[in-house]
């Protein structure tokens, strides 16, 4: 039960980064709930590798690197999941950092 609320959750943290972030389309909240199970992928399975490969670029700039990571991987699902846009680099970067926030928010809850 505890895992299909935080689905929920996360799935209208993407709504709302949708509504505030222009830039960010989501069909529907059916949409929305896929987005999250692509996300969840992505950051299972790539994340850790690119964190591993960017490692020195990432200590270099004191962990800042690895807000472009998730802007990067926000548009990478952008790219593969059908109803979700994400136009451009600065929608993906804004976009990562408020769904970052949501979700420390949801873990906690």
């Amino acid at each position: 039960m505890a895992l299909f609320l935080r689905w929920l959750l996360y799935a209208l943290a993407i709504i709302f980064v949708s509504w505030v972030v222009p830039g960010i389309e989501v069909s529907s909240f059916l949409h929305a709930m896929f987005v999250v199970v692509i996300v969840a992928l992505i950051n299972t399975f790539i994340k850790p590798l690119l964190q591993i490969i960017t490692l020195p670029i990432n200590i270099l700039t004191l962990g800042l690197f690895s807000l472009v990571i998730n802007a990067l991987l926000l548009m990478l699902a952008g790219y593969v999941t059908p109803g979700f846009e994400v136009e451009g680099f600065l929608s993906a970067l804004v976009g990562s950092v408020l769904l970052s926030l949501f979700s420390l928010g949801i873990s906690r809850i």
